[in-house]
């Protein structure tokens, strides 16, 4: 096995040791290759801001380092046996190709302010995708409840029927409930949007940097400020972006729950077309709802990968530790996990089929109580009153009449109601969190495109381990 290039020691480092310290930290370090080639192009603009490198050696690097981000964007550089890091694997492509310009490129950089740095870039980049998906996802249901809007059924409390309810108001509500999630991306964004380069190992170097130079070139907002923060707020940021992804879980693991109790026989509100089910290899006639059962799973799954990093960030004293490397695994593994979640539920949703007759027979009963109480509380009498003969009628076995279902939507008109579902409403939040998503896609694209140089292609996520 050839000899593994390091970049902290000119010794050769023990074979077992090596691999036991990189791990499996090259799997997960892969998709940060293109982000790593490009926050060294905005690296080495503050150099020349500061004067640590002539114009001359930022032409030669900036000529490498594209050459590199090519190289990357095409597969022809990929980390091996032979890389201990990402970090590593670019210093020496770029120092192969331009020797005395490439031992340039770590001046005034740590690999910890560096992968820091890559991530935010990363990160950048993945949350804009998933809140596409989280978005696309909102739209699917409001298009559901849009159709299914006067489709009634019964609504639930301690898992009884309740009161009258309508699938579009169980879609609209799941809509919305992503929705406040996707809108709390903004505040978390603006944590990601900051700068860590120049803080080096958490304590800076002794040598003019150009901090603001970097981060306006990297296209972030503005610096994680004091030096000492970036290494004390690793697990941090990434609790927080897997805290969003949870959110995000919870609401599509609720909506396969419920598909996976409807749609059973029992109930039958709601069925699924053979392309969405799955067979049994013993009992020809079932039709099972694995995708939501995976996804339902899969929500508890993220859910783990943010428990991992609470974890390993538990209690460490301040300044860098080691064990810092093992958060891009859990990081990586929940984000995929959630755009896949979403993404697969929002191709499942406009074929889910409805079946109004068992919908309305099911409020059959008890479910329409409360509305014969309110008719009595409209002819005047006292609620509590009109509420007590009302029990005492269901228990004496005594039916009543059911309203027509026009007539129970139409008195359900106040906003949020079943004859008011606030659709438009929510079709106006989701066209402004996609407008501010393609105002920082533009903006994020923009500055990574400007760096790679055109018509070089920005960096596209590669194969990676399923969730």
């Amino acid at each position: 096995m050839d000899r593994p290039n390091t970049l902290w020691s000119s010794t050769t480092p023990d074979q077992r040791l090596f691999e036991y310290t990189t791990g499996d930290d090259r799997t997960w370090d892969a998709r940060l290759l293109s982000w790593d080639v490009l926050g060294s192009l905005g690296h080495i603009e503050g150099l020349r801001a500061a004067r640590l490198i002539t114009t001359a050696e930022y032409g030669q690097m900036r000529r490498g380092l594209r050459e590199v981000f090519n190289a990357t964007s095409r597969g022809r550089l990929k980390l091996d046996h032979r890389h201990e890091d990402v970090h590593t694997a670019v210093e020496y492509w770029l120092t192969s190709r331009a020797p005395g310009f490439g031992e340039r490129l770590h001046t005034g950089r740590s690999r910890n302010d560096q992968v820091a740095c890559d991530l935010r870039l990363f990160l950048k980049d993945e949350l804009l995708k998933v809140n596409a998906a989280a978005l696309g996802l909102a739209a699917a249901l409001v298009d559901f409840a849009q159709r299914q809007r006067n489709v009634l059924w019964p609504g639930y409390t301690h898992g009884r029927r309740a009161m009258p309810s309508s699938v579009g108001l169980w879609a609209g509500a799941l809509a919305e409930g992503v929705l406040d999630t996707v809108e709390s991306l903004p505040a978390l964004w603006a944590r990601v949007d900051r700068s860590p380069l120049g803080s080096a190992a958490g304590y800076g170097v002794p040598l003019p940097l150009q901090r603001r130079v970097v981060a306006r070139a990297l296209g972030f907002a503005g610096l994680d400020v004091n030096v000492a923060s970036v290494q004390g707020g690793r697990g941090k940021l990434e609790a927080a972006v897997l805290f969003w992804c949870t959110q995000l879980g919870h609401d599509v693991a609720r909506l396969s729950q419920d598909v996976i109790v409807f749609s059973g026989e029992e109930y039958g509100y709601l069925s699924l077309p053979p392309d969405l089910a799955t067979g049994s290899s013993i009992m020809p006639h079932k039709r099972n709802p694995d995708l939501f059962e995976l996804t339902r799973g899969r929500a508890s799954a993220v859910e783990g990968d943010l428990l991992a990093v609470l974890q390993i960030k538990a209690k460490l004293s301040g300044g860098y530790h080691r064990d810092f490397q093992l958060l891009k695994e859990p990081l990586m593994r929940g984000l995929d996990r959630t755009g896949a979640m979403l993404e697969a539920v929002t191709h499942a949703l406009p074929k889910l089929g409805v079946d109004p007759k068992k919908c309305e027979a099911a409020l059959a009963g008890g479910a329409l109580a409360t509305d014969e109480v309110m008719r009595r509380v409209e002819a005047g009498r006292p609620f509590r009153t009109a509420y007590r003969e009302v029990a005492a009628a269901l228990k004496d076995g005594e039916s009543f009449a059911s309203p027509a279902p026009a007539r129970i939507i139409s008195r359900r008109s106040s906003p949020g109601g079943l004859g008011n579902l606030g659709l438009p409403e929510l079709k106006k939040r989701i066209r402004q969190s996609q407008a501010w998503s393609a105002r920082e896609r533009k903006r994020f694209d923009r500055a990574m495109t400007k760096l790679a140089g055109r018509p070089a292609p920005l960096p596209r996520r590669p194969a990676a381990p399923q969730p």
